[in-house]
């Protein structure tokens, strides 16, 4: 099992639940319909990676998101992650009307920073993502379609969560593909305060 970074401690998260479709501008461009309800999928734990890598049987497309760790009830923490994506196939997946776990949830497709503990979630609060220095996503709970209290609901109406687990809040607009060798640096910031901050070099 595979454990992330909890400040000064190592958590197991039993599985990854994620959120597709929550920016109205992210799915302008990747050119799907705004869905009637949330979208919901799950990463596995054998998902998660401390390696950003490039390509995995195709060449592999970044999403930069606030995470959250789920404990006692609540988001006890937040980091910033990367779902990776094959969207080749994802497409295929789509137009055949299949899942997108082949897209989404193989191994190494997770990677996060430490997750830092939060006493509740600013409005303010936005995920920004710099590829070789130049800011490629910037977005956040504001922007967001479903805010963190109503995904939290939603999923806990048909989903146990289990302390440990992480939550993938969705991706601003600026998607695009991991080239080896670029480096990305991931924040999570409230206006202009860096709570959590991360670089990969994309190998």
């Amino acid at each position: 099992m595979k454990n992330i970074s909890l400040e000064n401690e190592s958590i197991v998260p039993s599985k990854i639940v994620c959120i597709g479709r929550n920016y109205v501008e992210h799915i302008a461009e990747l050119g799907n319909e705004i869905p009637d309800e949330m979208v919901i999928f799950l990463k596995p734990n054998s998902a998660i990676s401390t390696t950003l890598t490039a390509c995995h049987q195709e060449p592999l497309h970044y999403e930069a998101e606030i995470c959250f760790v789920y404990q006692q009830g609540r988001f006890s923490a937040v980091g910033v992650g990367l779902d990776l994506t094959k969207r080749a196939l994802q497409s295929q997946l789509k137009a055949k009307k299949l899942p997108w776990e082949r897209a989404k949830a193989f191994d190494g497709s997770a990677v996060f920073s430490e997750f830092i503990a939060i006493e509740n979630i600013a409005s303010t609060m936005c995920v920004q993502l710099k590829i070789n220095n130049q800011i490629i996503q910037q977005g956040g709970v504001e922007l967001m379609m479903y805010k963190p209290d109503e995904i939290l609901a939603e999923i806990q109406t048909f989903m146990t969560l289990q302390d440990g687990d992480v939550v993938m809040t969705g991706t601003p607009k600026g998607v695009g593909v991991i080239h080896k060798g670029d480096m990305f640096e991931a924040s999570i910031l409230i206006e202009d305060n860096i709570l959590v901050s991360k670089k990969w070099l994309a190998h």
